[in-house]
């Protein structure tokens, strides 16, 4: 981390506050990222299989329609979060041997990123795919949940998968 920087949601008092972008000019804002879950080769089999619509609906149908609707949602769950009109969201889940990868895509036209709102969407589908799988198993793990990538704004991110 460079030296000198600091927390821009936090004001010289020490306080909250939300980070003004009333200066900045609006550009195209893209971020994707990735949500995790092990479920076990026995879960991902019958997934598979096609087997597995609970009686909540069918499982990654559900859990994209939940990432969606959190994506939305972003500004009310993450306090200091601004407020936007997500241009396009997009959810692909697909399986390992033993897990379920949850990837999204969002973005806009915008002077603020959308990085926050592509982690939620991830989130979300991530705890829908542990509410709709639980009846078959407790033994679930949400792995992990990272920003792939993000575009626009000050400078561009790509995760660097050897960092960790």
């Amino acid at each position: 981390m460079k030296k000198g920087k600091k927390l821009t949601h936090i004001d010289t008092s020490g306080n909250p506050q939300m980070v003004d972008v009333s200066a900045k000019t609006a550009t195209k804002r893209t971020a994707r990222a990735q949500a995790i879950v092990w479920v076990g080769k026995e879960i991902v089999q019958l997934i598979k299989n096609e087997e597995l619509a609970t009686k909540k609906g069918p499982v990654f149908q559900t859990a994209i329609l939940a990432g969606v609707m959190g994506a939305k949602k972003t500004a009310d769950l993450i306090p200091l979060a601004h407020p936007i009109g997500i241009e396009d969201c997009k959810l692909i889940i697909r399986n390992t041997a033993d897990s379920i990868i949850i990837e999204s895509a969002v973005s806009i036209r915008s002077k603020t990123g959308v990085e926050m709102e592509a982690l939620t969407a991830v989130s979300i589908a991530a705890l829908t795919v542990y509410d709709m799988c639980k009846a078959l198993s407790h033994n679930l793990i949400i792995k992990e949940i990272r920003l792939l990538e993000k575009t626009g704004g000050k400078k561009d991110f790509k995760h660097n998968a050897s960092a960790g």
